[in-house]
């Protein structure tokens, strides 16, 4: 209306309508022209621009979507025949094909995670397998669930660092051959590593060989198998069992523990304890 054509129409139109309804009319004609002045102003954006570009050019890239995640691990927990145990999965390899026990923060000092590890509450021993943690809790008293918290973010915040979970890893020797072995040890040595360890690894454990004499193989148990109630089945029942199938010479198995020794004997079903002196 800032011309004179425009001012001429706006009084022809008042008297014709009225003042009122000439009002009315056009504020509803003004409302209508910045509608297409809006729609025609995006039509020249997108004729200006190809869409495909212009959608490629709103989109994230990967790398800056995946900078603001949190880091996220799904760990599973399985339980063992020791109820004082706990196997946790991190879904991550912990140590490569062979295992590791840790019954007291001092002998965990090759260890960044069994340290961390060592610091909640309650936690009596750790043991690490191929992709696995097996946590054994000081008493049966202590309520897993007050554990696992701080278990599963320990475990977490271990993984997300990126550090090496052993930093001074010496390499396996109790069923390494060696030229001393005679072939019955070198037989209960192989039957070891491919029968009798991975089953028990499933369980959260593992076995150390740690000798043979006089028909009695000497073998120690770890992780969740060293203060299970069931070992003593698992000796005799398992371990003993498999040996004396494949092996003759075999006729009983020693468990060799950081307090007893328990011999396992088929000439007597009774299970002997004596102190451990060593």
């Amino acid at each position: 209306f800032t011309t004179e054509r425009g001012c001429a129409e706006f009084w022809a139109l008042r008297n014709a309508l009225g003042y009122w309804e000439s009002t009315k009319l056009l504020v509803v004609l003004r409302f209508l022209s910045r509608i297409c002045c809006t729609v025609l102003k995006d039509h020249r954006l997108t004729t200006q621009q190809p869409f495909h570009q212009l959608a490629r050019r709103k989109q994230l890239l990967p790398s800056a979507v995946l900078h603001n995640t949190v880091r996220c691990m799904f760990i599973q927990t399985q339980d063992t025949p020791n109820p004082n145990s706990l196997k946790f999965i991190p879904g991550k390899e912990v140590l490569e094909s062979r295992t590791m026990e840790f019954s007291s923060p001092a002998a965990a000092f090759c260890s960044p995670l069994a340290r961390q590890l060592f610091r909640i509450e309650g936690v009596k021993s750790v043991f690490f397998g191929p992709d696995f943690i097996t946590i054994t809790k000081e008493s049966e008293d202590l309520d897993w669930n007050l554990l696992k918290p701080d278990i599963y973010a320990t475990i977490m915040d271990f993984f997300a660092s990126g550090l090496p979970v052993v930093t001074e890893e010496a390499p396996r020797t109790d069923t390494a051959q060696s030229e001393e072995d005679d072939e019955v040890v070198l037989m209960i040595k192989e039957l070891l590593d491919t029968r009798i360890r991975p089953t028990v690894q499933e369980d959260g454990g593992d076995v150390i060989y740690k000798g043979f004499e006089d028909g009695i193989v000497q073998l120690k148990l770890q992780g969740s198998c060293t203060s299970c109630p069931s070992s003593i089945i698992t000796l005799k029942n398992g371990i003993q069992n498999m040996l004396q199938f494949y092996i003759p010479e075999v006729e009983g198995v020693e468990q060799v523990g950081w307090c007893e020794l328990v011999v396992v004997d088929d000439d007597d079903d009774d299970v002997e304890k004596e102190a451990n002196s060593t």
